[in-house]
């Protein structure tokens, strides 16, 4: 799957509460229990952490990603490592980002209203087979020695553009193949598959890139869709749209911000979600470097960096996946402020020279609080939203996240080439402490105007 990091839109625990202080949408019933679709047969009997994969449409889901999302990080390394190569400059590198998440600053909201209003799986095929069009013409490209700068920046966009529409279509659609009261375990499974093929793609792409250059990796990541495709065309639930209200798109967009704004339990962990991706997610840019000037340990460095990242954001997702605890503000700001620190050590760790493996076992915790604070942000978000906005209310959600990655890579691009990567990440890690610390008192407030559970 083509985009951004997947594993940060993953929820936890299922939250079956809706903020006081937030106004129901209109023509929706006052429980959210009321509108969830109905959960898909399972037939299957697995372990309570791994119950979703007995939903057939779930499995071919989760098997066929396996391959795309391994595909994607193996691109994502090399694309990287190439844009280093070519021009030396962390702020050309800065740019990737801009161009492939810059659009969803601009198209998120709209994105939302459309894909409340279309079947999700139609969609997603479109957008499946779109990825692998534009990322098949840059394996040609490169494959023929002809690939330039601006060719890379043009897919990134087209990527960008596209991936609009795909992540909210995406994050409503688990939803459908898994019902409600699974809900939390799959995207929580999603979320370790995401990390697995983050181990797996880095490292395999560190080694071809070593032995064959960046061109495999961009081959193998273009046939990598082809199992999604198919995977989508085989299952059963459509994603079809729910009942929504009348209006015209802008009043739909007008009503999913306007749910967003006021309720706070939605609004707080999509102010905390952002800050962190503006902040202190940019290891695109950092990465590659880390790598390249402060280890000074090449492109399988570089992929075990990345992998080394991804071990901690799989041990995340798979002890939220099998705990199934729900989020608390605690616990959101705990790991976000642990997640700043071990930046904050990492840059040090790069300042003074320590040993790589340091900086792997350090990019181990900071996966860790990463996929904890993001899963929790996100749990809270879509269990406190209806069903007939979720597709909006995921896009802003998605639009904030995901938007602040360009800014964020063109800020870490600019302050790495002034001032050097160490201090880049620094002031990240410090931003992302500091905000984790201002925001915990609101996110306590916004758990106590939640209404308890009835009683049995």
């Amino acid at each position: 799957m083509s985009g951004t990091d997947y594993a940060a839109f993953t929820p936890m625990g299922l939250m079956q509460r809706t903020a006081t202080d937030a106004p129901p949408p209109p023509e929706q019933p006052a429980s959210r229990a009321d509108t969830s679709p109905e959960a898909p047969a399972r037939k299957t009997r697995l372990p309570n952490g791994l119950r979703s994969l007995g939903h057939r449409d779930y499995r071919i889901f989760f098997t066929s990603q396996l391959f795309s999302l391994t595909g994607t990080w193996m691109q994502t390394l090399a694309q990287s490592w190439l844009v280093l190569s070519l021009t030396n400059s962390p702020a050309a590198l800065g740019l990737v980002g801009v161009f492939q998440f810059g659009p969803t600053l601009l198209l998120g909201l709209p994105a939302g209203v459309f894909v409340d209003r279309v079947p999700k799986r139609y969609l997603l095929i479109c957008t499946q087979i779109i990825f692998m069009i534009i990322t098949a013409l840059l394996a040609i490209q490169l494959g023929r020695g002809e690939l330039q700068l601006w060719q890379i920046y043009a897919a990134a966009l087209g990527l960008g553009i596209f991936s609009a529409f795909d992540m909210p279509a995406r994050q409503a659609f688990v939803v459908d193949l898994v019902g409600r009261d699974d809900l939390m375990n799959g995207i929580a499974l999603n979320s370790a598959l995401f990390n697995t093929s983050r181990i797996v793609g880095p490292a395999l792409a560190g080694i071809l890139l070593s032995s064959y250059g960046p061109g495999i990796c961009f081959v193998l990541n273009s046939l990598s869709y082809i199992p999604v495709i198919i995977g989508l065309l085989l299952m059963r639930a459509k994603g079809l749209p729910g009942a929504v209200s009348v209006g015209s798109p802008v009043e739909r967009m007008r009503e999913g911000l306007a749910y967003s704004l006021k309720t706070r339990a939605v609004l707080l962990p999509i102010v905390l979600a952002g800050l962190m991706a503006l902040f202190g997610m940019n290891f695109n840019v950092w990465a590659p470097l880390l790598a390249k000037d402060a280890f000074n340990i090449g492109a399988s460095g570089f992929g075990l960096l990345m992998s080394s990242l991804g071990v901690g954001s799989l041990t995340g997702a798979l002890l939220l996946a099998f705990t199934g605890r729900r989020p608390s503000p605690r616990m959101l700001v705990t790991t976000a402020l642990a997640f700043g620190l071990l930046e904050i050590a990492l840059a040090v760790s790069a300042k003074v020279g320590a040993p790589p493996l340091l900086a792997m076992a350090l990019m181990v915790g900071i996966g860790f609080t990463m996929t904890s604070t993001m899963t929790q942000a996100n749990t809270t978000v879509q269990t406190n939203t209806p069903d007939a906005m979720r597709g909006r209310v995921m896009s802003i959600y998605l639009t904030v996240f995901a938007g602040g990655t360009p800014i964020g890579d063109a800020l870490a691009g600019i302050l790495s080439e002034h001032w050097g990567v160490a201090i880049a990440i620094a002031i990240g890690g410090a931003v992302v402490a500091t905000v984790a610390i201002l925001i915990a008192r609101q996110l306590a407030r916004a758990e106590r105007a939640l209404p308890q559970p009835a009683g049995p």
